[in-house]
């Protein structure tokens, strides 16, 4: 597939407002990706909103959640120093890149929404023919992505994205800022949900890709490295 660029945005917040209840990037949606990525010879560059450290949830470091993949790299110390310190988005505006990529957590409903530097890097990767992908609450960095004819980047697009009733088995419908299902299809998304919550469902419309939930990381990487293979890269 050649040596496709690629852009992971990360998180850098590591609590829900207000509380003390941490939260942050959950690991399986990085590490799925980049060792995927890694494996085919792909430069991959992890940046975030204001650079340095991206604290990680601790809900995905638990047995259920933390599967051979994820474990691998939490156990290696130069991995956990790359989390420490991400690039600032700042630094990668003007770089180019065959995918660009948010990753999930629940920090991310706080610091991808309204951030400017997010929604310049998906339009211009997006109306450039680029590949643009998000996972689970990381689909919330494409809400305000408006294109250059004024309208939301996700009006009109079949997505999907970590569900409400996913939202209510993780206890986290009380805490999370906004319901990320209703914010979706008020944008005038064509949301699709798995039938059975907390599995795996991806969903490509063109060059956008969005995977619902964790249990989705292994897949979404599939299907993107998948699409990587049919692109030429653009170095």
């Amino acid at each position: 597939m050649g040596f496709s660029n690629i852009l992971i945005i990360v998180t850098n917040v590591g609590r829900y407002s207000k509380e003390d209840l941490k939260t942050g990037l959950w690991l399986g949606e990085l590490t799925h990706i980049y060792h995927a990525a890694t494996e085919k010879g792909c430069g991959i560059t992890i940046a975030s909103p204001n650079g340095g450290k991206t604290p990680l949830d601790p809900e995905s470091l638990k047995f259920f959640t933390l599967d051979k993949i994820p474990k691998k790299y939490f156990n290696d110390p130069v991995f956990r120093e790359l989390l420490g310190q991400t690039k600032n988005l700042k630094e990668v505006t003007s770089d180019s890149f065959d995918l660009v990529y948010l990753a999930g957590g629940h920090g991310t409903m706080y610091d991808f929404p309204n951030d400017e530097m997010i929604q310049t890097i998906v339009k211009n990767q997006y109306e450039n023919s680029g590949m643009v992908a998000a996972i689970c609450h990381g689909v919330g960095g494409l809400l305000n992505v408006k294109l250059s004819n004024d309208e939301y980047l996700i009006r009109g697009k079949t997505i999907t994205g970590f569900s409400w009733i996913e939202e209510i088995l993780a206890n986290r419908q009380r805490r999370v800022p906004f319901n990320l299902e209703a914010a979706l299809k008020a944008r005038g998304a064509n949301y699709k949900k798995a039938l059975i919550p907390m599995t795996s469902n991806v969903v490509a419309d063109k060059n956008l890709i969005t995977g619902q939930n964790p249990f989705s990381s292994r897949e979404t990487a599939k299907v993107i490295l998948q699409e990587l293979e049919k692109q030429k890269p653009k170095r």
